[in-house]
């Protein structure tokens, strides 16, 4: 993870003293608020589901999405690369690639 943004992440939270409000249930609940409002893009888009013309929108979802998970993780003083690291490991182990590849199937029905 790019320790530079992640400081200005820090910072732009710092300067508007946030961080008191910055507890670990409402920087998760906001994560999730934020993920609704990227999936809300998507409703009522029928075929479409790539939504080109609200491209813009997604980019601020997803930001906002990421932002939020980069303070809960800075919160908790995870180490942002050694957890995605990890998961990607455990991942690995559970959707094998000649079991799992083009399918998206769960791992417990991959066999």
């Amino acid at each position: 993870m790019n320790q530079d943004l992640i400081e200005k992440i820090i910072k732009f939270r710092d300067e508007r003293n946030w961080d008191q409000f910055h507890n670990p249930k409402d920087l998760a609940i906001s994560i999730s608020i934020e993920a609704a409002e990227l999936l809300e893009t998507f409703q009522w888009s029928g075929a479409d589901l790539e939504k080109s013309d609200k491209l813009d929108n997604m980019k601020e979802e997803i930001a906002d999405v990421l932002i939020y998970s980069i303070l809960l993780a800075e919160k908790l003083n995870l180490d942002i690369s050694e957890i995605i690291e990890h998961k990607l490991k455990k991942n690995g182990e559970k959707y094998q690639k000649d079991k799992a590849y083009g399918t998206s199937k769960k791992y417990t029905e991959l066999r």
